[in-house]
């Protein structure tokens, strides 16, 4: 499967995936596909459709949240109301991931109770930088953002 990441037990998060590694999560035991990648945004990517349809013949549920970059923030609780509703362990992708942890971690900020260090130790260790957004995972925890 293409490189899944956990950031806590019930989520982990990958760059773009294919159709094997739906039927590869599947196999390993993830129970949601989170498509955060916009269709279209690079040719040959696997599309929502498609994939929607191979997770649901292979008993997965499939939520897309397709976001950028700037519309992030606006997708929050969206993100957070995916990880509450839906079985774990869920699988969300990307292009690289970086959309995706970027939206756990501003999630878990907002609604969670893990440290805003943990936080962003969490997705260092998954390879995913998120230092530079402390002051809005501050902000979100206060909720002022």
């Amino acid at each position: 499967m293409t490189l899944h990441r956990p950031l806590t037990d019930n989520l982990s998060v990958a760059p773009q995936i294919t159709e094997d590694d739906i039927r590869e999560a599947a196999a390993a035991g993830y129970r949601t596909i989170v498509n955060n990648r916009p269709d279209g945004e690079e040719p040959g990517q696997l599309d929502s459709l498609t994939a929607e349809k191979l997770a649901t013949e292979l008993g997965l549920e499939y939520v897309y949240l397709p976001v950028t970059m700037p519309t992030i923030p606006a997708n929050v609780r969206a993100f957070a109301e995916v990880l509450e509703d839906h079985p774990g362990p869920i699988l969300a992708h990307c292009r690289s991931g970086t959309r995706c942890t970027i939206l756990w971690g501003m999630a878990e900020a907002a609604h969670g109770k893990m440290p805003i260090e943990e936080i962003q130790v969490r997705a260092g260790r998954a390879g995913y930088d998120l230092s530079g957004y402390g002051p809005v995972l501050e902000a979100l925890r206060r909720g002022k953002a």
